[in-house]
């Protein structure tokens, strides 16, 4: 490890046996890789102790903090940078290189990161981009705190955003995410984040208007057109025809075609809700 590289990496997981190897192979030059799981059953655990990592374990008691955060708050990181990588992200020696040049100088607080999607196999060149904040200084902020100790059941910050002080910039490098877990945990996945969405929804109708301006322009434009089936068509002619997903040929027509699905099932589960409402 090159400890000229100060940046710490936090791999938040549970059961990513078939994942967390590639991940924590790109990574050896990093000098602290600290991996947060959540009693996994598999063996992941071990995999990150083989690869050097440090491991601690969170067990989720369902009130503030998620596991983000919490390892915000209560490790001692050996370094001021943090990035925040997933067992199905890979980082590249390029995006390492951009990270040497780029820090040691740098006026921001926090950068944005573009991402690489793999999908059935096939890189997906096309179609909607995937960027997130998932590099910052430590104590520069936390993810945003979301009120949801009633109705949800997801133990990690997933839509939930940093908050920073500070100006945010942009690295050029992307990172790679490619996920060999197959295509049952991504349906599965996509089935636990369309409850959440849905439950949010109703939240932020039940609460407070203030919460509604907390949220970011884009936030507050996805959660109008959430109650709406025509978000799921609208987010599939934007990617698929209006970004050119349709050049990535069968993969990139059914990773449409299962985002539509994905904002359908949202809508779906609203009217649920409502109804559950109506009877009680």
């Amino acid at each position: 490890m090159d400890d000229n590289l100060s940046v710490s990496v936090v791999i938040p997981v549970k059961n990513e046996q078939a994942n967390i190897a590639h991940c924590l192979e790109r990574l050896r030059d990093f000098s602290e890789v600290v991996v947060v799981d959540s009693d996994s059953t598999d063996n992941t655990r071990q995999i990150a102790l083989d690869h050097g990592a440090k491991v601690i374990n969170f067990t989720w008691n369902g009130h503030f903090p998620k596991k983000r955060n919490w390892c915000l708050q209560n490790h001692k990181f050996a370094n001021p940078w943090v990035l925040f990588v997933d067992a199905d992200e890979y980082v590249t020696d390029q995006f390492v290189d951009e990270l040497r040049r780029t820090l040691p100088n740098t006026k921001y607080v926090g950068f944005q990161i573009t991402y690489r999607n793999y999908f059935l196999d096939r890189f997906l060149r096309h179609g909607e981009s995937f960027r997130k904040l998932a590099l910052f200084r430590i104590g520069s902020g936390l993810y945003e705190r979301i009120e949801e100790d009633n109705w949800s059941s997801l133990d990690m910050e997933v839509h939930e955003h940093p908050i920073l002080n500070g100006p945010i910039g942009r690295l050029r490098q992307p990172i790679t995410h490619q996920d060999f877990k197959g295509m049952e945990a991504y349906l599965n996945r996509h089935n636990e984040y369309s409850s959440w969405e849905a439950s949010r929804y109703m939240a932020l109708r039940r609460g407070s208007p203030n919460n509604w301006k907390k949220l970011t322009r884009r936030q507050r434009l996805k959660y109008r057109l959430m109650n709406s089936y025509f978000l799921g068509p609208l987010y599939f002619f934007a990617g698929y025809i209006g970004k050119l997903g349709l050049l990535d040929g069968r993969a990139g027509f059914i990773f449409a075609i299962l985002k539509m699905y994905y904002f359908i099932q949202i809508k779906c589960k609203i009217n649920a809700l409502r109804q559950a409402e109506q009877h009680t």
